[in-house]
């Protein structure tokens, strides 16, 4: 495997007991169409079921688990409408997060507000392809918009932000592409295989893996 190819267990997981992933609220403005999101609830005219993790009830949760991963599977955690102050509290309980993130709808300085908030935090970006074309499955993604934002917060995390890529029938002939231009701006690079396909014909699904 590539170098450039990161491993978060490599990274995040042998750091220590416990670590707990948390999905914070119902909240994503993409319509990826493997999502569950999508697949159980919105695609039969149903309401994404959930509410807001509140804030009293995070505080419970930093001060039992110091490994925390915000990894949606309803929700993008930056959608929570007090993630900047879980990020506080994350840092003043000196927790050990990551952040996986697919939402380009926040604005730039909303962004760098984040990153300033907690330097300490590990980013995960997903974009699936080169960024003019990640928006083919995830629907409503500005994945140029996301990329710069990568790219830029390296001025301000204290470790490198990975480029997320799930490999899809569209973009399985870029991999090389996205690696090479990962290693120009000093990104870590993170390939996924999805098994999230709906039957063998599926047109997202790629004829390779890597």
């Amino acid at each position: 495997m590539d170098k450039r190819i990161q491993s978060r267990k490599s990274y995040f997981w042998h750091r220590g007991p416990n670590p707990l992933n948390i999905d914070l609220s119902h909240r994503c403005p993409l319509e990826c169409p493997q999502c569950a999101r999508q697949r159980h609830f919105r695609n039969h005219g149903e309401k994404v079921p959930g509410k807001d993790l509140s804030i009293d009830d995070f505080e419970k949760i930093a001060e039992h688990f110091k490994i925390i991963t915000f990894c949606g599977q309803l929700s993008d955690p930056i959608h929570h409408p007090k993630f900047l102050e879980i990020l506080e509290i994350c840092k003043k309980k000196k927790v050990d997060i990551e952040v996986s993130t697919a939402s380009s709808m926040k604005p730039k300085e909303w962004y760098k507000d984040a990153f300033e908030i907690y330097p300490r935090a590990r980013w995960i970006f997903g974009i699936d392809g080169l960024p003019n074309e990640s928006h083919k499955y995830r629907v409503n993604q500005d994945g140029k918009k996301l990329f710069d934002i990568m790219v830029e917060a390296k001025n301000y995390l204290l470790t490198k932000p990975i480029w997320q890529y799930i490999i899809f029938l569209y973009n399985q002939d870029n991999i090389d592409a996205a690696v090479n231009l990962a290693k120009k701006h000093g990104l870590d690079f993170k390939i996924i295989n999805s098994a999230r396909w709906s039957n063998d014909d599926d047109p997202l699904k790629p004829t390779i893996t890597r």
